[in-house]
């Protein structure tokens, strides 16, 4: 079971989760992070780093995120690695807890 980042991250893209994965399983676009759904083992330990509180176990995913197993192994496949943690978007906490970002996720 691998742990799927959902809707919140878009647009603040908070990058302590990727400070403590040990299997560097994160990949990163313009203004979102995703899980490597192959490549995650299950740890836990990014869950609680995630200011925006936009990551989940894929078995306590709201029922309104379930789409975003999908969009995380998609484009897990796409985008570079990212495995040191940068500075959040500049307007980061403007978006933390914005509903409905999907429409603004930028492949």
């Amino acid at each position: 079971m691998a742990f799927i980042v959902t809707d919140n991250c878009i647009k603040c893209k908070y990058t302590d989760c990727v400070e403590v994965c040990p299997v560097d399983c994160f990949y990163e676009g313009p203004n979102f992070l995703v899980i490597d759904p192959d490549e995650c083992i299950d740890c836990a330990l990014c869950e609680p780093e995630c200011p925006a509180e936009a990551i989940f176990s894929e078995d306590e995913l709201p029922a309104d995120q379930v789409h975003f197993v999908e969009l995380n192994a998609e484009l897990s496949g796409i985008w570079d690695n990212i495995t040191e943690k940068k500075d959040p978007l500049p307007d980061a906490a403007e978006w933390d807890g914005q509903p409905d970002k999907l429409q603004y996720l930028e492949r």
